[in-house]
């Protein structure tokens, strides 16, 4: 969901059993299953978790997402730092060849 755009728009959403209407100015489908992600996960926490009331899940679901973009951007950076060796390699490479 982008801010600052001129085509903004409500989209209804519901999580949890509790709807939310989203101002966006993105893909429509894409802020629906994204909530649909939520929605299932929050569902699955509940599964597993007996009597836990909303805001519990919730959290549980926040924390459960924070990890996940934690491990997302470690693989990034790793991922990055590879293809900036390679690149200084390829370019040590280049030098020579040109020397």
């Amino acid at each position: 969901m982008e801010t600052g755009a001129k085509d903004k728009r409500p989209v209804r959403v519901t999580i949890a059993n509790h709807t939310f209407t989203l101002i966006t100015s993105g893909d429509d489908s894409e802020v629906l299953e994204l909530a649909n992600r939520v929605d299932e996960l929050i569902a699955g926490i509940a599964k597993r978790s007996a009597n836990a009331d909303t805001s519990r899940l919730a959290i549980l679901a926040c924390l459960h997402l924070a990890d996940r973009l934690n491990s997302v951007e470690q693989e990034m950076k790793t991922l990055r730092d590879r293809m900036e060796a390679r690149a200084r390699h390829f370019h040590g490479l280049l030098d020579q060849v040109i020397d």
